[in-house]
């Protein structure tokens, strides 16, 4: 479900017919079809991972959706796409993960030691809120961005840790909701929910094509 509010986007985001980017979405379950809508509303090039196969098509970037994170890690490991989606982020891939896609990319989950992609330095809580407040939506700031953005949080982890090479980006009740390592961002809340563009134009320019 999408929730409507004024959308805010930048008049040039810095992308043109001759470098926009082409992003591979996981697309094996969540919400994977919002975030190629936001995408393309911003000019880049879509397409979907699905299969190992689709994984050798020339990309600039990859998005892990929200979804459930155990369901989304079995896939992976099933479908052997584990491993070369954790070299490529190894190696420089950009990536953003929104939610359940944190919970893969952090290298610690507390309570849980099964395999992850693990590719950011982060300790991460999940279900974090509870039952009573698992699902919420909010607007707070977000270093980066100018003005505060809305974030819908539905039963949502938070990083309760990082590394010093971690960056901490956005704050809701003291607990960190958004980070960046190096070309790696991840948001506990869904950007792709709301019709608010910034988030995803913030990866598209700071993160894949890095014009600051």
């Amino acid at each position: 479900m999408i929730v409507t509010e004024h959308k805010q986007t930048s008049p040039d985001n810095g992308m043109t017919e001759n470098n926009a980017p082409r992003i591979a979405v996981l697309a094996l379950q969540g919400a994977f079809i919002e975030h190629e809508n936001m995408l393309r509303r911003l000019g880049a090039e879509v397409f979907e991972i699905r299969q190992l196969s689709d994984w050798d098509k020339a990309k600039d970037g990859l998005v892990i959706p929200g979804g459930e994170s155990t369901t989304m890690r079995k896939l992976l490991r099933d479908l052997r796409l584990l491993t070369p989606i954790r070299q490529a982020i190894t190696e420089g891939l950009p990536v953003f993960g929104t939610c359940a896609g944190l919970i893969l990319l952090s290298k610690e989950v507390e309570g849980e030691q099964s395999e992850r992609i693990a590719t950011m330095d982060a300790l991460v809580c999940r279900n974090a809120y509870g039952r009573q407040l698992g699902s919420f939506h909010i607007k707070a700031p977000f270093k980066g961005i100018v003005g505060e953005i809305p974030m819908t949080f539905i039963r949502a982890p938070y990083i309760k840790k990082v590394d010093d090479g971690v960056e901490v980006l956005a704050e809701v009740d003291g607990h960190i909701v958004a980070a960046r390592q190096d070309r790696q961002l991840v948001t506990a809340f869904h950007p792709e929910l709301n019709d608010d563009t910034r988030v995803h134009e913030y990866f598209l320019r700071s993160v894949v094509l890095q014009k600051l």
